[in-house]
């Protein structure tokens, strides 16, 4: 391929991806008695067929979203008391072209994060800009950005990026510059673009994650209007399959 007299020329007009199927799609052509323009097509289907992939590779790598946590492999069984139905709606991603914000609220371990990732990727396959971070890592970093003059690009980002996930919000503590940055992130989105943030603090508690109590209730006003809150019960998966493994972890109860 590397000595493919075409080489030069599809290289100098940015087409060296052809190579791939060039002999293969000339083969089928012959066999198939096709037209040079049938001949073209094919490559040219092919070629945009790879840029198309490569693009989006490159995307999910900026997202942040990890490519196993789909909808494909989550397991509903496990979490039968959530609603199936409203999750595959949701999958449409119709609520980002509606701003309308989503909260995945549970114990450790029930999958959230899980879903947070699989709604981004769908969102991302339907051609909408996504970024996910943890809370504690994008107000970090948020934070830092002040040192090295990057805080309004940054800032801009978050706020203008399709679906923005924010996962594990609650995990840690808030700092006062924390809880400020939050709300400025919340307040530019509300009713333009939508959040999607996981916690595993019950909502009645995320109050208390802000160090300023108006702060939090104009926060959490704009957060759960036009919102669909989920609340996600049960075990941890992490635990369910540390007792399968070893069953002696959660030993039966002996009769009375």
């Amino acid at each position: 391929m590397l000595s493919h007299p075409l080489l030069p020329k599809l290289r100098q007009l940015k087409l060296s991806g052809m190579l791939h199927s060039l002999d293969r799609r000339a083969s089928e052509a012959a066999e198939a008695q096709l037209s040079p323009t049938e001949f073209l097509a094919l490559l040219l289907d092919d070629e945009l067929e790879r840029r198309s992939q490569t693009r989006f590779a490159r995307l999910m790598t900026e997202s942040g979203l990890e490519p196993g946590r789909t909808l494909a492999q989550f397991d509903f069984s496990a979490v039968p008391q959530l609603n199936r139905t409203l999750i595959l709606e949701l999958a449409t991603c119709a609520f980002v072209a509606h701003a309308e914000s989503i909260l995945l609220v549970g114990p450790t371990g029930t999958g959230k994060s899980h879903l947070a990732h699989a709604l981004g990727y769908e969102a991302l396959k339907r051609g909408h800009s996504v970024y996910v971070r943890s809370a504690h890592r994008l107000l970090a970093d948020l934070h830092a950005s002040r040192a090295d003059g990057s805080y309004s690009r940054r800032f801009a980002k978050l706020c203008s990026v399709s679906l923005l996930v924010i996962d594990d919000l609650g995990l840690r503590p808030l700092s006062p510059q924390a809880s400020e940055d939050l709300y400025e992130i919340i307040q530019e989105r509300y009713e333009r673009r939508p959040l999607l943030l996981t916690s595993n603090r019950a909502l009645h508690e995320w109050p208390d994650m802000f160090s300023d109590t108006l702060l939090a209730s104009a926060a959490l006003d704009r957060l759960t209007h036009h919102c669909h809150t989920i609340v996600i019960a049960g075990q941890s998966y992490r635990q369910r399959g540390r007792r399968k493994e070893d069953p002696a972890i959660d030993p039966p109860a002996s009769a009375a």
